[in-house]
């Protein structure tokens, strides 16, 4: 049975983005964009690298790959409730842009865009779809003129995903059935539906043993910086409900956040103190989300 879930951001990265499992991201790519956009190859920008995850750095776990057509795309899975993902996504988005200029290419030769993110976590609001895509339209005729087609973002959401086995058409249903109940599969208990996909069976034989001894410890290692996160976001806010106000679950939030801060960073300047005792629950929320994958206070607080 399998140990390893796929979802965990870290997981995620070693097997969709390293050099041998490349025809699983292809796959996964081709599962998601429409059929006239299928790839048939992909350089990774960005291929998995132990080194980059010692010493307790997480904040290179996106998979960055170009494809034969010089498109490009960023893959990201998230596991943990992110309020401000969506601005998250467009950063990313922008970035990809900005290392197509740093390439030295001329705006008339920037290729498409496209931002993947898998989310574990319900995000698009008032739709029970669970993949939806955002391009660049004209408001006024309501359709696509192709004017702006170097953008594409797809948000796809796992626990909006409803199909059992008989109904798995799509080879996105079969990878969202993957990610979601890996757990289940061993090598001779994986559903017929499944078995067919030859790059879901690759993806099934290879998830519980592609981590090394050093690897397995960075992967659980993550896994309990992600369950501290919640729990103290969960602390936190059972502190506020107790005291029946908003702004007690702000102060033990920020209380807790600066307990995680000072554990990764070491003492505190008064003015970070200040700031972080001062801001509001959606900022620290997101602070605490990602204070374990930043490399430095200034990434982190910006």
């Amino acid at each position: 049975m399998c140990r390893i879930n796929p979802r965990v951001d870290f997981a995620f990265k070693k097997l969709f983005g390293s050099e041998e499992n490349k025809d699983l991201l292809i796959s996964l790519i081709n599962a998601i964009v429409s059929e006239k956009e299928q790839v048939a190859d992909v350089e990774l920008k960005n291929p998995y690298n132990l080194v980059d995850y010692q010493a307790g750095k997480m904040s290179i776990l996106d998979i960055k790959a170009k494809d034969q057509n010089g498109s490009w795309y960023n893959i990201e899975m998230q596991i943990s409730e992110d309020l401000n993902f969506d601005k998250r996504a467009m950063y990313y988005w922008a970035k990809l842009v900005t290392e197509q200029l740093s390439e030295g290419k001329m705006f008339r030769e920037l290729k498409k865009t496209v931002s993947i993110s898998i989310l574990d976590f319900n995000f698009v609001p008032g739709e029970t779809e669970f993949h939806n895509l955002y391009k660049i339209i004209n408001t006024t005729s309501g359709q696509d003129d192709g004017l702006h087609d170097i953008f594409e973002l797809h948000y796809v959401e796992l626990r909006k995903f409803r199909k059992e086995y008989g109904e798995l058409t799509h080879p996105l249903d079969r990878w969202i059935t993957f990610l979601t109940k890996a757990h289940e599969f061993t090598k001779h208990n994986i559903p017929a539906v499944l078995a067919e996909d030859k790059a879901i069976l690759k993806a099934i034989g290879a998830v519980d043993r592609m981590f090394n001894e050093e690897e397995r410890l960075v992967y659980e290692t993550r896994m309990q910086s992600l369950a501290d996160v919640e729990s103290k976001i969960a602390s936190a806010e059972q502190k506020g409900e107790a005291r029946g106000i908003k702004k007690g679950k702000e102060e033990g939030m920020a209380e807790s956040l600066l307990l995680i801060l000072v554990g990764k960073y070491g003492p505190l300047s008064e003015q970070v103190k200040r700031r972080v005792r001062q801001a509001g629950e959606e900022q620290l929320r997101y602070w605490m989300q990602h204070a374990f994958a930043a490399e430095s206070l200034e990434e982190l607080l910006g």
